[in-house]
């Protein structure tokens, strides 16, 4: 039997809470707070058995911003993670920083669970899994399986369990039960008659009763009284559990989360960190030398001193070695893995893995220092990890396909790819599953290329922001998955090898021609538009007097991303003045009723029943209006 744990992660009341309740039956909301308030404050868990007989444990993280800390907690030891969206809402910004820390805390295997389908029609359901899957495209949660129910009715629930079973079961392997014990904590408590019980996901090894073992920080032994897995009293637990253990000689108040029972001796307490820091790439915050952070580890949430060994500041998206100096001591394993919060605005920028977890105080710009920090990633294998990625001139490959060919073992490969890119020989794009790797002599060749074919596409289109991205995907790298070559192209933006505008790439001094012929064109469809008012004429009706089409469709765009004209359907525009107005005069109709038909938004608007259709629909993409079950009736978003 397997011991697996699941954890779900999602936004503010998206139904993770209720969805645990419909799989095992039971609610895992623990507080008399929580239940009154309907959130998850703290951890909750719960299992249920799978028809295989392995049994899954599973942790309801809190889903409120104010309770990341409990979420990071909840993340040690998962084997798989649960992504719950409303359907009727969508991914939030709470959900896309959860997706963040699962990924910078090396979660893998996912299921991207689209709950409370009761409440929306399937063409709602259809959009909203196309956008959320447009969301998860380079993260982790990119090819995970999508389950649509409803845990307030029971629809799709036992799909969810098979599907649960089918991944556990095929991808999931049994973790090292041989090993050195490690339990982090994640709660503690008293029970009257058997005095102090500690909760958490056993990490590796085995613990048996009368065992005697050590709680890092604090310094104190401690002997197994007992043991309950899932609410059972047994003699031994293994890793992959969650368990409750009871211990003697450690009182309650001397606990905190963040605690480790290890063996003694086993551990060192430590007040410094060597790590290779990244930052996220969708971080606002740039990290600078001395910066504040708050460091999640473990179940550990202390405070700390970044200190960059090797840059003056890190942005978004870049890496280096960071010592960060703690204000409390913690037990940690080289390998571990951690995340990082700015200290105000409390907000997630970035984490990575612990080098050395019992450094001595390092200088800044230090050459030994720095060399140190190499040695620990770096290999003797440079050359030919050098030859391979060189010789693979129209693809990227990956450390595992490296590592493959090489008969290396993945951490050697990874060392020698760290040392080549800081050394400027090759390119990396990490992504959640691996890195891709480029060779900086076939980077310049392709810039090359490149930049030749984006100044021939501005000769002969001059009302054009430039070449659709995908094209020149198709063109240039078509081997690289979309997500490796969208880093890619942010890469060349940032060197200013080309320019980005949104879904186009130009050549960085490229502006848009506004000549002549498109002063004609814009006036001439402007006009048009403010005298057809509400009635949307086809634009290849209209009388240009001999001006291409091609030209036509160049400038629509362009006035599309000006923000003077919005596109209502096919050949279909109107001025976005007539939309503004549009969008108070429905929204006058929300404020005295809470739901409007079709037929009294046409009246209001004055025009025809199909016109008011196709405003309507704009309406509901921009969330202004939502569906009430039928075509013809609407409510408030």
């Amino acid at each position: 039997m397997k011991n697996i744990i699941i954890g779900t992660a999602g936004h503010i009341d998206h139904g993770k809470t209720t969805l645990i309740k419909a799989l095992t039956g039971r609610n895992t909301d623990r507080w008399e707070e929580e239940q009154r308030r309907g959130i998850t404050i703290d951890l909750g868990f719960t299992y249920f058995d799978l028809k295989s007989g392995d049994r899954v444990g599973i942790i309801d993280v809190p889903g409120h911003e104010k309770f990341i800390n409990n979420m990071v907690a909840g993340v040690v030891g998962m084997d798989l993670v649960m992504l719950v969206v409303a359907a009727d809402e969508g991914i939030m910004p709470q959900t896309r920083e959860h997706m963040d820390i699962l990924g910078l805390l090396g979660i893998e295997k996912s299921i991207l669970v689209l709950n409370k389908c009761d409440l929306v029609d399937e063409e709602w359901l259809e959009l909203v899994e196309e956008e959320v899957k447009e969301e998860l495209e380079g993260t982790f949660l990119e090819n995970a399986p999508v389950m649509k129910v409803s845990a307030a009715t029971g629809q799709g629930i036992p799909e969810l369990v098979d599907m649960i079973e089918h991944l556990t079961s095929d991808e999931v392997e049994q973790k090292d039960i041989n090993t050195i014990p490690r339990l982090p904590i994640d709660r503690a408590f008293s029970m009257s008659g058997f005095g102090t019980v500690i909760t958490g996901t056993l990490l590796a090894g085995s613990i048996t009763k009368e065992d005697v073992l050590e709680m890092y920080p604090i310094g104190k032994e401690c002997k197994i009284r007992s043991i309950q897995v899932h609410g059972q009293t047994v003699e031994r637990c293994y890793a992959g559990q969650r368990v409750a253990i009871n211990i003697s000689n450690i009182k309650k108040g001397e606990i905190a989360r963040g605690c480790v029972l290890a063996p003694p001796n086993n551990m060192k307490n430590t007040m410094m960190l060597d790590v290779k820091m990244n930052i996220l790439p969708s971080s606002m915050r740039i990290l600078t030398n001395h910066s504040r952070l708050h460091l999640f580890t473990g179940t550990s949430e202390v405070l700390c001193r970044a200190v960059l060994l090797d840059k003056e500041e890190l942005g978004p998206g870049e890496s280096g070695y960071v010592q960060l100096r703690l204000e409390e001591e913690i037990a940690l394993r080289r390998g571990d893995k951690f995340v990082v919060r700015f200290y105000s605005p409390m907000e997630t920028i970035g984490g990575g893995v612990i080098l050395e977890p019992n450094p001595t105080k390092k200088k800044r710009f230090h050459a030994d220092t720095i060399e140190e920090l190499k040695r620990k990633e770096s290999g003797s294998s440079e050359d030919i990890i050098d030859m391979h990625i060189h010789n693979s001139a129209d693809s990227m490959m990956t450390v595992a396909e490296l590592a493959k060919i090489t008969a290396l073992s993945p951490e050697e490969v990874q060392k020698d790819v760290e040392s080549l890119e800081r050394q400027g020989i090759i390119k990396v794009f990490r992504m959640k599953k691996d890195s891709f790797v480029w060779h900086s002599a076939n980077d310049k060749a392709l810039q090359t290329g490149l930049t030749e074919k984006l100044a021939e596409y501005h000769k002969k289109h001059p009302y054009r922001y430039g070449m659709q991205k995908a094209e020149i995907h198709m063109t240039f790298l078509k081997k690289v998955k979309p997500a490796v070559f969208d880093l890619y192209v942010d890469n060349l933006a940032d060197e200013k090898v080309i320019k980005r505008h949104n879904e186009f790439l130009c050549m960085p001094e490229h502006e848009i021609r506004k000549d002549a012929l498109y002063e004609k064109t814009e006036k001439k469809l402007l006009d048009t538009f403010e005298k057809a008012g509400l009635d949307f004429p086809k634009v290849s009706e209209v009388d240009f007097g001999g001006i291409d089409s091609g030209v036509i469709d160049d400038i629509l765009l362009l006035l599309m991303e000006e923000g003077k004209v919005v596109k209502l359907g096919e050949e279909l525009y109107t001025l976005t003045p007539y939309i503004e107005k549009s969008k108070g005069i429905i929204q006058g109709l929300l404020s005295k009723k809470s739901l409007i038909t079709m037929g009294e938004i046409r009246d209001a608007l004055e025009t025809s029943r199909k016109n008011a259709k196709l405003i309507v629909e704009y309406m509901d993409s921009i969330k202004v209006t939502k569906r009430n079950g039928t075509e013809s009736e609407r409510v408030a978003y």
